[in-house]
C-alpha cells in the first residue's frame, strides 16, 4: 500500500512541479572515495514557490540521504530508490534547501583505470545524473550547478563552468567551478585524470581549453586542428555568439560514445586523441563540430521532450556539416549528403518511425534530421534559413522548445506550408529520396559523379578513355574512388595506366581505394608495394595484409620492414604485425612466445576496449582453441562499455557450442568474482 500511495504521490509531483516550483540553482561540496567508488556531498538548492505545494520531489538514485534542512529547519521527506520527496506545505517563496548525501553510482559515473592511471567521467545523457548527484532527470528543469570537488592533487578536476579557485584541505585539492546560465541535469559532467591542457582564445574572446594525457603531448596539433577555426565560424554562421563563458574539450578512456555535449565541456573518446598520420582516417573534426554545435542546439535551447530529440541531433549533425563545408569545401557536404541520403532510403525498407517520435532510430534523428533542416533551407533560402534559425535561439534562449515553436519562427522570416514540409519530412517514415536527389542534382560536382556511376554496365574499351581523362584531372575524389570501383576486375595491364594515374593524384582517400583493389598481378607489385610508406594507418594495414598473403617469399621482410608499426590507439598496425609474425613459419622462433604473450596482454584490463577487443579477434583468428586468453574475454562481460561487453557476449555464446570451451567456462566460473560469475553463468544457462 504504501508503495502504491509514493506512486501516486510522484506522479503527481512530476505533473505539478514545473508550473509550481522553479529550481533557480545547486551549490555542492563532493568528495569522492576511489576505494569505494562512493560520491559523498553536501548540497544546497534554492527554488522558488510559484504556487503552494505539500511534495517536491528531486531524482536522486538509491542515494543516502540525511540532515535535509529547509530554510535552515529540519523537514519530513521521504527517501526511494530514485527520488528524495519533500513533504511540508511549502510557501510561495524564495527557500533553499540542504542535505548530505552518499552514492555508489551503478551507472553514468564510471572509474575507469587504476593508480595514477585513473579517470573518472560521467555520461548524463541516455543515463541520468541523477545516478551521482541529486537533479532532475526532466529536461525540462534547468537551473545553475556551481560544485566544488575534492580529489588526490596529483590529478585534474573538471567541470562545468568557470573554475573560479582552487585551494587545499587535509590532503586533497578543492577546484571550484561556478556556471552563470542555467542547464538541463543531463549536461551535469565531471571528468578527473591526468591530464594536461593548452588555451587558446576565439576571435570573440572565449577561452578553449584542450586536455590530453602527457603521454599525448605530440597529438594536441593532429587532435585539435581546426578547432578555433570552428568555433569562430559557428558564430558568424549561426548569428548568435556562443552563449557560454567557456569551452574545454576533454578525452577520456572507453568513453560510451564518440562524444558529449556536456555544457562548456565536451567529453569525447579517446580513440579520436591521434597524430599526424591517423587525422586522414580518424580525424576529430566530425565530432569537434557536431559537440560544439551542441552548445547552441541543446544546451543553449533543449527540447521538451523526447519526440522533439531531432531538435538537438538533426542541428548538429547538419551543422557540423556546414562546418566541414566551410573547412573542406561545398563538394565534401554535398558527398555526406548523397552519402546519408543512401543510408535512410536503404533504413526506410526497414524502418517506418519518423522523426517526431521518442523511438526513432539515431539514424532518423542524426541524419534525417540533418537533411530536414538542408531541405527546409534549400524551400526558404539560406539567408531566411540564417535570419530564422537566430530569431529562433534568441526567442527560446535557456528555454525548452518543440518542433512546432521552431518552425513557427522559421515561417516568420519566409512564410512556408508548415503542415507539408511538417508530413513530408517529419512525421513520415519513408525517406523522401525524391526530393534529396533533385536538391542533390543542383551540385556540378553530384551530377558529374552521377554521370560516372551511370556508366557501370558501358563496357570497359568504351569508357578507358573517359575515365583516364577523369583520373588525370581535378573532379573531386569521390567521382575518381567511383572509377576505380568500376574497374576493379579489370586486368591490371589493362588499367594499368588508369591507376598509375589515380596513385599520382597523391590523394590519400584515392590511394586507400587502389590498396583496397588487392594485388593481383605481380606487375603491380612494385607500385603497390609502395603504400606500405602512405600516410594512412588504414591504407598500411590493407596493404601490409594483402602483400603478406600474396607473396609467402617475401613475409620475413615484410615484417622485418613494419616491426616498429604501432598505428592508432588500438594498435591496429601492432596487432596485426603480430598476428603476422605468429603465423609466419620459422620467423624469429627464439622469440616468438614473445610475440604470444603481448598479444595475450593487449586483451588484457590494462587496455583500452578497443584495443582489448582487436586483440581478442585477433587471438580467436589464431587459434579458437586456445584457452590462455578466455579469462580475459569473461573479464570483457562486465565492462561498461555496452559495445564491448556485447562482443564478449556473443563470441562466448559461439564459444559455449563447443563440449570443451563449455567444460572450460564451467570450471572457470567458480573462480570467478561475482559479476562475471553471474552474467557467465546466465550464458551458460542459455537454450
Amino acid at each position: 500500500m504504501k508503495y502504491f500511495l509514493w506512486l501516486f504521490i510522484a506522479i503527481g509531483t512530476q505533473a505539478q512541479q514545473l508550473k509550481n516550483v522553479d529550481f533557480q540553482s545547486v551549490k555542492a561540496n563532493l568528495d569522492l572515495d576511489v576505494a569505494t567508488k562512493k560520491v559523498i556531498g553536501h548540497v544546497a538548492f534554492q527554488f522558488e514557490v510559484l504556487n503552494e505545494i505539500d511534495t517536491i520531489k528531486i531524482d536522486a538514485v538509491n542515494m543516502k540521504v540525511d540532515d535535509v534542512r529547509l530554510n535552515n529547519k529540519k523537514v519530513k521527506y521521504l527517501v526511494t530508490n530514485k527520488q528524495i520527496l519533500l513533504f511540508d506545505n511549502i510557501k510561495r517563496a524564495t527557500n533553499y534547501l540542504t542535505f548530505k548525501y552518499e552514492v555508489q553510482p551503478k551507472q553514468t559515473m564510471y572509474f575507469v583505470g587504476n593508480n595514477d592511471d585513473l579517470q573518472i567521467w560521467t555520461q548524463g545523457q541516455g543515463k541520468n545524473s541523477s545516478a551521482w548527484f541529486p537533479s532532475f532527470d526532466d529536461l525540462n528543469e534547468k537551473l545553475i550547478f556551481n560544485l566544488t570537488i575534492g580529489f588526490d592533487k596529483k590529478f585534474e578536476v573538471i567541470s562545468n563552468g568557470l573554475l573560479k579557485k582552487t585551494f587545499f584541505k587535509k590532503n586533497k585539492k578543492y577546484w571550484t567551478y561556478e556556471m552563470q546560465k542555467p542547464m538541463s541535469s543531463y549536461l551535469l559532467m565531471l571528468a578527473i585524470g591526468q591530464f594536461e591542457h593548452q588555451k587558446i582564445n576565439t576571435s570573440s574572446g572565449i577561452p578553449l581549453s584542450l586536455y590530453y594525457q602527457p603521454k599525448d603531448r605530440s597529438k594536441y596539433e593532429a587532435t585539435y586542428r581546426y578547432s578555433k577555426e570552428i568555433f569562430d565560424f559557428f558564430e558568424k554562421e549561426i548569428g548568435v555568439p556562443y552563449p557560454w563563458s567557456v569551452y574545454k574539450q576533454i578525452p577520456v578512456k572507453d568513453f560510451l560514445y564518440a562524444g558529449m555535449e556536456n555544457t562548456t565541456a565536451t567529453i569525447f573518446s579517446q580513440d579520436f586523441v591521434i597524430d599526424a598520420i591517423g587525422f586522414h582516417d580518424k580525424s576529430y573534426v566530425n565530432v569537434n563540430t557536431h559537440e560544439l554545435a551542441h552548445h547552441w542546439f541543446g544546451d543553449l535551447i533543449t527540447s521538451k521532450s523526447d519526440v522533439d530529440h531531432w531538435l538537438h541531433e538533426g542541428f548538429a549533425t547538419y551543422y557540423a556539416l556546414l562546418a566541414e563545408a566551410h573547412l573542406y569545401g561545398q563538394n565534401e557536404m554535398d558527398w555526406e549528403l548523397y552519402n546519408m541520403a543512401e543510408q535512410l532510403q536503404k533504413a526506410s525498407e526497414t524502418d517506418s518511425i519518423p522523426i517526431l517520435s521518442n523511438k526513432a532510430s539515431s539514424l532518423t534523428y542524426y541524419k534525417k534530421g540533418a537533411w530536414a533542416l538542408h531541405a527546409l533551407k534549400h524551400q526558404i533560402g539560406p539567408e531566411a534559413f540564417r535570419k530564422g534559425i537566430k530569431n529562433y535561439l534568441q526567442k527560446y534562449q535557456f528555454l525548452n522548445v518543440n518542433t512546432n515553436e521552431f518552425l513557427d519562427e522559421m515561417n516568420k522570416v519566409a512564410p512556408f506550408d508548415q503542415a507539408v514540409f511538417k508530413k513530408k519530412w517529419l512525421e513520415n517514415g519513408k525517406f523522401d529520396i525524391i526530393e534529396a536527389m533533385k536538391i542533390l542534382n543542383q551540385s556540378p560536382f553530384m551530377n558529374q559523379y552521377f554521370d560516372v556511376a551511370s556508366m557501370e554496365n558501358v563496357s570497359y574499351l568504351d569508357k578507358k578513355s573517359t575515365f583516364l581523362e577523369l583520373m588525370k584531372s581535378n573532379a573531386f575524389y569521390p567521382i575518381k574512388s567511383e572509377i576505380l570501383f568500376q574497374i576493379k576486375d579489370i586486368p591490371y595491364e589493362s588499367k594499368s595506366d588508369i591507376i598509375q594515374a589515380a596513385f599520382a593524384t597523391q590523394n590519400l582517400s584515392i590511394k586507400q581505394d587502389i590498396a583496397r583493389l588487392g594485388i593481383h598481378s605481380e606487375d603491380f607489385k612494385p607500385l603497390y608495394t609502395q603504400l606500405l610508406n602512405d600516410n594512412s594507418y588504414i591504407t598500411k594495414e590493407i596493404v601490409l595484409t594483402n602483400l603478406w598473403r600474396k607473396f609467402p617469399e617475401d613475409q620475413t621482410a615484410l615484417l622485418n620492414q613494419t616491426q616498429e608499426w604501432i598505428g592508432f590507439n588500438d594498435k591496429n598496425l601492432r596487432i596485426l604485425w603480430l598476428t603476422l609474425a605468429l603465423k609466419t613459419s620459422n620467423y624469429n622462433p627464439q622469440i616468438k612466445t614473445s610475440y604470444y604473450d603481448e598479444l595475450i596482454e593487449y586483451s588484457s584490463e590494462k587496455y583500452e576496449s578497443a584495443t582489448r577487443q582487436n586483440a581478442l579477434n585477433n587471438l580467436i583468428f589464431l587459434n579458437k582453441n586456445d584457452f590462455n586468453y578466455l579469462p580475459h574475454l569473461v573479464q570483457a562481460l562486465t565492462s561498461h562499455k555496452w559495445q564491448f561487453s556485447k562482443f564478449a557476449r556473443e563470441k562466448i555464446r559461439l564459444m559455449l557450442k563447443n563440449s570443451s570451451h563449455r567444460s572450460y567456462f564451467q570450471t572457470l566460473l567458480v573462480t570467478l568474482p561475482n559479476d562475471q560469475k553471474t552474467i557467465l553463468n546466465h550464458l551458460l544457462l542459455e537454450k
